[in-house]
């Protein structure tokens, strides 16, 4: 296939998304319904199946449809997670350039500095019990690597869900998925689980005690360190 019918072919995908697009943007489709088959759309569209197909696989990276291999694609229920799951590839790429990781992690720093201090002034006493219960794993935990690692992230979650916004839980699995394949690579030992843990208990009694400022420094001081911990790694891969 040379270079100028690669190039129709795409530019005959974009229209077909584009008029997909439409189609779920005015609720001809829903969420839920059935694309129509391969062969209806090749003739409605006077496409190809490759046309189609391509068109189909970059609805799917958009998350606005589900496909699997022996059904028909259906119109995705649309969520924050749908939506945050469509970015993963160009995060992937963005944290492949220089301080790529860096920024996408002091991002994270940011929203959960000012999440530490709402936690301080506004969780409930049920989010307080949930917080604690997350934190009592997190220390059982310490003997073991990948479930400290699983208890950590956990503790993490409970701030997301302090404030009701449906959002920032599903950012914190984002920001969780794309930092992992770093982070997996820090050498864990109990010993440096023991000072994660004493760290996250810190934040848990500024919380506690309703004190805004000290749960947002004890905050900043553990992922200050966790980062510490984990850049050399990063820079290390780099060279």
């Amino acid at each position: 296939m040379n270079e100028q019918s690669t190039q129709l072919r795409f530019r005959a995908a974009d229209t077909l998304v584009s008029a997909i697009e439409e189609r779920i943007r005015n609720g001809d489709l829903r969420a839920g319904d059935p694309l129509p088959p391969e062969r209806e759309i090749v003739r409605d569209h006077g496409v190809s199946r490759t046309v189609v197909r391509e068109a189909l696989r970059i609805l799917a990276s958009k998350a606005l449809i589900t496909a699997r291999p022996g059904f028909r694609p259906v119109v995705a229920r649309l969520g924050y997670d749908a939506a945050l799951d469509a970015v993963g590839s160009v995060a992937a790429q963005l944290l492949e350039q220089p301080d790529g990781v860096r920024n996408l992690f002091d991002m994270r720093v940011r929203i959960e500095a000012s999440l530490a201090r709402d936690a301080a002034k506004s969780a409930t006493s049920e989010q307080i019990e949930e917080m604690e219960a997350a934190l009592e794993a997190n220390r059982a935990a310490i003997p073991d690597t990948k479930l400290f690692y699983e208890t950590d992230v956990a503790f993490h979650s409970v701030l997301h869900t302090v404030p009701g916004n449906p959002m920032l839980p599903a950012l914190h699995r984002a920001f969780t998925a794309w930092l992992a394949p770093n982070w997996i690579k820090m050498p864990r030992l109990p010993k440096r689980n023991e000072i994660n843990y004493e760290a996250h208990k810190a934040i848990f009694d500024a919380i506690l005690r309703r004190d805004p400022d000290k749960a947002e420094t004890a905050l900043r001081d553990h992922l200050d360190f966790a980062w510490n911990q984990v850049s050399d790694i990063i820079e290390g891969a780099r060279h």
